[in-house]
């Protein structure tokens, strides 16, 4: 997922995603996937840190959307 992820955000190709960890929640007709990630360079040092949502519509059409913030 990570790698998606990285792509959709455009985080540069030598940089690495590193999930810290995930959570689901379900409400208003929609479960919600959430993402962390720390943006990390070839050195090993953090760069940015990132919440990513995964968002489908538990109702016909099952529309989904995927939304990222950097909060770091």
């Amino acid at each position: 997922m990570s790698e998606e992820h990285k792509i959709k955000m455009g985080i540069p190709e030598n940089h690495t995603l590193v999930s810290t960890g995930s959570k689901s929640e379900q409400r208003k007709g929609k479960d919600t996937d959430y993402y962390f990630y720390n943006e990390v360079d070839e050195g090993g040092n953090v760069l940015a840190k990132y919440e990513v949502s995964e968002a489908m519509s538990i109702y016909p059409p099952f529309g989904t959307a995927v939304n990222w913030k950097k909060v770091l």
